[in-house]
């Protein structure tokens, strides 16, 4: 039994320019937090992967702190 209609659809693409800037250019020269929560370029799951890092340190960082208190 195959099945034509999606049971969730599928939004429309955001909007999304090419870049032929290096990912560090395109990232910075888009925004860093647009690129990566809207993915307005190609580099938006790199930018996405920056973001976890920093949030995954900043988190580290704290729950050291409140371990050293």
């Amino acid at each position: 039994m195959t099945q034509t209609a999606e049971r969730i659809p599928r939004r429309p693409p955001p909007e999304f320019e090419e870049s032929d800037d290096g990912m560090m250019a395109a990232i910075t020269g888009r925004g860093f937090v647009d690129v990566a929560l809207n993915d307005t370029n190609q580099y938006g799951p790199h930018a996405m992967v920056m973001l976890l890092g920093v949030f995954a340190t900043l988190t580290g960082l704290f729950l050291l702190l409140l371990m050293a208190l």
